[in-house]
């Protein structure tokens, strides 16, 4: 694991839910189109597995 995803992956271990729903309602790498109801239903490491998903995507193209 490269040293910046693992950077990564320690910031948002340490997200609460309620940072983790900010982070993906309001996040502008690519359109992600899930409502707060449906985030709210999700465990939150659910919701920092799409978020970590979400990152490395963006950061990869980007990247390309």
């Amino acid at each position: 694991m490269s040293g910046q995803v693992h950077q990564l992956v320690q910031q948002i271990h340490g997200m609460s839910r309620t940072q983790c729903i900010d982070a993906l309602t309001h996040f502008d790498g690519i359109p992600l189109d899930f409502t707060e109801p449906f985030l709210q239903r999700m465990s939150v490491e659910r919701l920092r597995h799409i978020l970590l998903a979400a990152m490395i995507t963006v950061d990869r193209r980007r990247s390309a």
